[in-house]
């Protein structure tokens, strides 16, 4: 880390004892979290780095622990990003998560094909998810606390992603998974993540998972609800009762990814497909100068709606992480519509905090 970095971490959290923050006012509640990109994880984004210190006391890695960036090539790892991030969690006393070891997504070209691009068998697969898993929770045990072990491999309608995992091992790639990443590390917790968990269909199917795993004594210690919102949907009601439902099932819930996008969507149900991409068009991205004060205050309504309902539930959430710390380098930006500006999280453009955060302070010290 820089010499700056590290005097701006002394100054916020001199002024942490100053004024109230977020990891202060959430201490006997739930850890909150920030998920890192790569200026913040060099040492290069400080501003980003004071925000970190003063307010989160969890992080996990929003890009640099993928398959397609730790492990591009079968006989090849690249744990540099990954190691400063895990330096930077322990030197500042972070809750560290890991993401994600099996993901359809941003996955390595080679990891599931042969030299001709066809299928590998069950067989090859087994032995590459196990080896990809034993070294990277391997290289951390006992560092990283946490793994989102398997990543968005159901559907809103409750059946399987079909994704390659999925064509060569169905169903049985998710308790493998699992296995060797509790083999790999039997002190780490271990999440299954997902986004828009509030579909009925999406949601009994985890809780079916959920038994599946505890049944074959494969242990499952939370999961992850992405929080990709919008200011329409879900509503509360919906979020609340997928949380109330996992909570049955005797695994703890985390609000992962969250993020509560002001724009309007082009479509509903995205969630974090990404495998949508739509069109730019003008009307699409409507605050290029700024929000609208009513649309603010409507804005900060939902997010502190949210709180409430996390703090409401705080015996049942173990985390809530933010998917970035400021609006400048929140995904949002690009998805899904390239080149638009969104104001989805709790520090603005300048890495000031809205006025939402002292209101979701007030909040939890009731």
């Amino acid at each position: 880390m820089t010499g700056i970095a590290i005097i701006l971490i002394a100054c916020s959290n001199t002024e942490s004892k100053e004024k109230p923050t977020l990891k202060e006012a959430f201490k006997n509640k739930f850890l909150i979290g920030a998920a890192l990109n790569t200026g913040e994880i060099s040492g290069k984004d400080t501003a980003g780095l004071r925000i970190l210190a003063t307010h989160f006391n969890s992080i996990v890695a929003e890009n640099c622990m993928k398959s397609e960036v730790i492990h591009p090539l079968e006989d090849q790892f690249n744990f540099t990003l990954s190691d400063q991030f895990v330096d930077l969690g322990e030197k500042q006393d972070m809750f560290i998560i890991g993401h994600a070891l099996i993901w359809h997504s941003q996955l390595s070209p080679w990891f599931c094909v042969d030299e001709n691009g066809e299928n590998v068998s069950a067989d090859v697969l087994k032995e590459r998810m196990k080896t990809h898993i034993n070294t990277i929770v391997g290289r951390y045990k006992g560092r990283i606390k946490g793994w989102d072990v398997v990543n968005e491999a159901i559907l809103e309608d409750g059946s399987y992603r079909k994704s390659k995992f999925y064509e060569i091992l169905g169903e049985e790639f998710i308790p493998l998974a699992f296995q060797y990443a509790q083999e790999a590390d039997p002190d780490a917790e271990l999440y299954y993540n997902d986004y828009n968990e509030w579909y009925p269909g999406r949601r009994e199917t985890v809780t079916r998972l959920i038994r599946t795993l505890k049944e074959r004594g494969i242990r499952i210690d939370a999961i992850g609800m992405q929080g990709h919102l919008g200011m329409d949907s879900p509503t509360l009601e919906e979020y609340e009762e997928t949380i109330l439902a996992y909570n049955k099932e005797g695994v703890n819930v985390m609000v992962t990814e969250f993020d509560l996008s002001i724009l309007p969507f082009p479509k509903a149900g995205i969630g974090a497909d990404l495998s949508a991409n739509f069109d730019y068009q003008k009307e699409l991205n409507p605050y290029t100068e700024g929000v609208p004060a009513s649309i603010q205050e409507a804005w900060n309504a939902r997010m502190l709606s949210f709180f409430r309902l996390f703090i409401k539930h705080a015996d049942k959430i173990s985390r809530v992480t933010m998917w970035g710390i400021t609006d400048q380098d929140s995904w949002k930006n690009d998805f899904p519509v390239r080149g638009r500006k969104d104001y989805p999280l709790l520090f603005d453009r300048d890495n000031q905090e809205k006025p939402v955060v002292q209101m979701i302070i007030n909040e939890a010290k009731q």
